[in-house]
This record gives structure tokens, sequence and C-alpha cells, in this order.
């Protein structure tokens, strides 16, 4: 007998029972981005190597370590992308959008890292990103982080704290860099092996470390925000003032880097203390040298990406995930005969009522049976039909969730507005 083949590490089924949770998510999404004028945008799941390599950088842990490249017949490198802007800048210069354009976009799909798998830290894992290119001011960094708190009032989340700090331009951060080297390069012998490994590399990296034998010696490096030229300053400073005014709450954290190399000027989380070490549930900030770096012109832009593994735990952590049903009714057939009338019936009530989830009983059976059937399926109720519903041309309506006492016996036209009613009451 051969063994079974099951699912590759950190690379997960989405089950029947979770999809209704995942749909409610991703609909909420999508309200949430066409609110704010953003539109969808498609990419594909697999790019050239070269794209990643130029934008997260070569010595990033992402492209060093956790990318899924491969060659393929061609002899050209790929890769499954392990984020979503780098692909979101490059079909944007493919196809003219950013020529003295202003691009409000989004997307929702899997990204692939070959990280350790643990709770929250998936090798494919689901990401809503949102991308605005054009806009060189702070209001549109404001809007963005307005948009993502919104998001947190709609799902109920009170356990999420926004943190935020400013890059910089790329020559601030470059004479910062320099300054950080030496104090790093000063406390060598107090670094840890992956420390001493990024000091040259991506010093900037070793700022985010979470090994907690290190965070003193951090937490006495020089603060980048001392660092920030005048115009980086100024944006920043305004920034906060339109959060101030938004209401928004907010933590300065000037450790807070972001763990790609295309990142400028302001960058920011949001934090949920309800899940241990990965408490990351949105991520992003400003990436103004990436479309240049791609091979466009120079232009601004902001990003960021919320993690639907982490947000959906978290709801389910706050006891925030709706009662979703699988279907509203079941279509229970007794009879000589009514197997023919039932299905006329149910397309007639899903040509009437849109949204209607009703399951038809299929592969036979008694009425205990199919009731049992009915009740297993998750329904609200059962539509009964038998021989005399068939001659006198009327359906029983049986409640299956306590809704009501008793059954009701209706004609079809009584029926269908009952059904509408709880469909459009549901959504």
């Amino acid at each position: 007998m051969s063994s079974k083949i099951q699912s590759i590490r950190g690379m997960h089924d989405i089950l029947p029972e979770q999809t209704p949770h995942w749909q409610f998510l991703e609909d909420l999404l999508r309200d949430l981005v066409a609110a704010y004028g953003y539109r969808e945008i498609r990419m594909p799941i697999v790019e050239k190597t070269e794209l990643f390599r130029r934008s997260i950088g070569e010595v990033t842990d992402i492209v060093e370590k956790e990318m899924y490249t491969f060659e393929d017949r061609n002899g050209d490198s790929l890769t499954l992308r392990p984020e979503g802007t780098a692909g979101c800048v490059r079909a944007c210069l493919e196809h003219g959008l950013l020529h003295n354009q202003q691009q409000r976009l989004w997307y929702l799909g899997p990204m692939f890292r070959h990280e350790r798998p643990q709770k929250g830290r998936y090798r494919q894992f689901h990401q809503l990103g949102v991308e605005a290119f054009g806009f060189a001011g702070p209001d549109i960094d404001a809007e963005m982080i307005a948009m993502t708190a919104r998001l947190w009032r709609l799902l109920g989340l009170n356990d999420v704290r926004l943190e935020l700090n400013s890059l910089g331009s790329s020559e601030a951060r470059a004479a910062y860099r320099a300054v950080l080297v030496d104090y790093f390069r000063s406390h060598f012998d107090a670094l840890d092996e992956e420390s001493k490994r990024r000091l040259d590399s991506n010093p900037l990296r070793i700022l985010d470390s979470k090994n907690p034998d290190l965070q003193a010696l951090i937490g006495e490096a020089p603060s980048l925000l001392d660092h920030l030229d005048d115009e980086s300053a100024e944006h920043f400073a305004v920034l906060r003032e339109r959060l101030d005014d938004l209401g928004i709450e907010y933590t300065v954290n000037p450790r807070l880097v972001r763990g790609l190399d295309y990142y400028s000027r302001t960058v920011f989380e949001w934090i949920t203390g309800s899940l241990g070490a990965q408490g990351t549930i949105c991520a992003g900030g400003r990436y103004d040298g990436l479309i240049e770096q791609l091979g466009g012109k120079p232009g601004t832009a902001i990003g960021m990406a919320i993690g639907l593994e982490r947000l959906l735990a978290l709801l389910e952590a706050e006891e925030r995930l709706p009662q979703t049903g699988d279907c509203h009714a079941y279509l229970v057939m007794v009879g000589e005969g009514s197997e023919r009338a039932g299905a006329a019936l149910a397309e007639r009530l899903r040509d009437r009522i849109r949204g209607l989830r009703l399951v038809c009983h299929a592969g036979g059976g008694g009425f205990k049976a199919q009731m049992k059937r009915a009740d297993r399926s998750g329904a609200d109720w059962a539509l009964i039909l038998g021989e005399d519903e068939v001659a006198a041309g009327t359906v029983t309506l049986k409640p299956l969730r306590g809704q009501e006492d008793e059954q009701k016996t209706l004609d079809e036209a009584t029926l269908t507005d009952r059904l509408a009613r709880w469909v459009s009451e549901e959504n």
C-alpha cells in the first residue's frame, strides 16, 4: 500500500468550515479599499528572480534564505513572489500606469517564503496589499493609516497599537548607517552571530533584532530620528499632526526599520499583544526610490500589507469571528414526483432570491434520513416537499435552529417572500 501524499510543510489547506471566515474578511477588505477609491490589480504569482533581488535587496533574509527560486525549462531564474510591492511596481511600469498619473491600487493573494513554520508565520500566506503612487506629501501616509484604523473599528478589535518611524532620505540614511556601524563595531564582542553578519551588509536590521541579550545595546544606539534630513523631519512632523487631527493614537519607535531595503521616510506597523511573537498584523511605509530602481522615472510611492492568517487568528482569539452557516435552507423531497417538482422549485427560488444558499437533497433516502442530513448541513430551515405539498402547490417550512416554535405550510409566493426577507437581513 503506497503512503499518503500530504501538503507541503508550512502550506495549509483552508477547509470548508474555515472558508466562510475568509470570505467574510475578504469581502470586508474589498469594501474598505473601495471606500477610499483604490482599484484592484492582479499580478502573476511567479516573477523573474531579478525583480526581487533589485527591489528587496541582495543581503536581506528574504533574498538570501527565504525565496522559492527555480529555473524553468528555458533556463530562466523564476521566483514565487515573497511579497507584492515589487510585482505591483513592475506591472505599473510595464503598462504605463505611472506616466504623469496618480494611482491607488490594491491586490489580494498568496505569498511564499521558506521560513521556519510557526503559528502566524507560514510558507504560503495571504496578504492584502495596498499601494499609492504619485503622492509626495504626508497626506497619503495619513490616509493609509486611517484606512487601517477604520478596519480595526469595523472588526471590533481593541488590542491593536500603531508604531511609527521615519527612515529619512536615502542620503540621510547612508550618513546614519555610518554612525550606526561605528557604534556597533565598538561593541562588536557583544553582538550575536546574526548581527555580526549584518554589520557590514545591512546594519539597520540589527535594530530590529529580537534577541533579548541585545536589547540594552540596541536601546543605547544612536537614534535615526536625530539624523533625519530637514525635509523628512518636516514630512514626519506633518504626518503626526494629521494623525492627531484624526484621533489616531501612535507611538514613535525610532528602532522600527522594516525588513526590506526599499523603504524610505514613513514606516509603520500595527501590532497586537494577543498573538505572541507574531504580533504584527499590518505593516508598510514609503518607498520613493523603488520606481527608479526598477527602471522607471523617479516617483513617489507608499504601500502596506495586511496578513490575513494573522488577522483571522486575532479575530478568533478575541472571539470576533461571525457565526456563518453553510446554507439557508435544505430541501427535503419525499414521495413520488417530489424530486422532479423539488428540482424545479429550487431553481425558481434561486432565480427570485439573490444570495439564497439552498441545498437540495440528493442520493435518495426516507424522510428521517433526509431530515438528519438537513440538520447536519447547518441550514436554518428545512423545506419539506412531499406528495401532499406537490398536489397542493405548497411547501412545509420547518425551523431547525429554534427560530420559531412550529413548522408552517406555505404557498410558494409566501415562502419566497419569507426566504427573501431572511436572506436580505443576513446580508
